[in-house]
């Protein structure tokens, strides 16, 4: 059976809001959370973006049940990897053992804010998969001095471990990151119902682990409203990770879906209040192989009537999944 998470999205809603939000998801019955983790929202009618470490903290202390996840950390530009594995090991200690590392080799977006540029899709995997070997290797408890290409570490050590580390999930979107996923990943991330993707993952040493997708839906009982909130807000989302990864900022992304029409969206992205059709878009991901997907509601003030309809209707419909 497919397992169903929450998204706590940093783009549309304040530090103590998210907190609440996935506290509401917890008591709703969602089997697990995963949380963006970004610099700038995409557009600038999102409105918002905390720290997600601080939040994921926060989470980890008002919540008892439900797993946490990034949903990605690149680990390469704003954050050292050897900065990254200590916030790992803390969150998995926080939170009890339910902590999953996600990972990504990151958008223009939010890295371009320490002014290091943003170097070419190959070069910027090469940084990601050397950040991934450091942060393995401080979770599994070794001191590290490490000088490559890309990153210097001088005798680095994790003083606060977990008993066991946080599997760290890699995300993937085309066949470079999905053999990096395979390789390196204790799961697989990503954002679209490609089968393609789950095989190459699972060619590359994937086979029987975790494969977690994301789906957006706009609950509303107006589904006009629905589909003009989704316009206003996620637009963005037809662009492409090729595209979106280049991305300066907002305006870029204004800029970008200046032409995307609310129509566009709504063959992927379930708008209104028909669970049948969140259930067949659920089941794109399954049907591709994917394990887990994490829904995430767009608006960030409309979380909680959301939720209480996740609780009554639309979860007791996906556990037929």
């Amino acid at each position: 059976m497919v397992q169903i998470g929450y998204t706590m999205m940093t783009e549309q809603a304040g530090p103590r809001d998210l907190v609440d939000h996935v506290v509401g998801a917890e008591r709703a019955g969602f089997d697990f959370s995963v949380i963006s983790d970004h610099y700038f929202p995409w557009l600038d009618s999102q409105g918002h973006a905390p720290y997600a470490w601080s939040v994921l903290g926060a989470a980890a202390q008002a919540t008892t049940r439900i797993p946490l996840m990034t949903y990605v950390t690149c680990p390469t530009f704003r954050y050292h990897p050897a900065v990254v594995a200590q916030k790992a090991a803390t969150m998995q200690l926080l939170s009890g053992g339910r902590f999953r590392l996600g990972l990504g080799s990151g958008e223009n977006l939010n890295e371009h804010v320490i002014g290091a540029g943003w170097p070419s899709a190959h070069v910027r995997l090469e940084m990601f998969e050397e950040a991934v070997g450091i942060i393995r290797s401080l979770l599994a408890g070794d001191c590290v001095s490490h000088h490559g290409a890309h990153f210097d570490v001088e005798n680095a050590k994790l003083w606060d471990l977990p008993d066991e580390p946080p599997p760290i999930g890699i995300a993937a979107s085309g066949p470079r990151s999905c053999e990096l996923a395979g390789r390196y990943g204790d799961l697989l991330v990503a954002v679209e119902p490609d089968s393609d993707l789950v095989k190459s993952f699972t060619a590359h040493g994937g086979e029987g682990k975790p494969r977690v997708g994301q789906l957006p839906v706009c609950y509303d009982t107006d589904r006009d409203a629905a589909v003009a909130r989704a316009h206003d807000q996620f637009r963005w989302s037809v662009g492409g990770w090729e595209v979106n990864a280049e991305l300066p900022g907002p305006g870029g992304f204004a800029g970008a879906t200046r032409h995307i029409r609310s129509e566009d969206l709504t063959d992927t992205i379930p708008c209104g209040d028909d669970v049948q059709a969140v259930v067949e878009a659920v089941r794109g991901y399954v049907d591709a192989g994917f394990t887990e997907v994490a829904l995430v509601q767009i608006g960030g003030e409309h979380q909680g009537p959301f939720l209480e309809w996740a609780e009554s209707k639309l979860l007791p419909a996906l556990r037929g999944l």
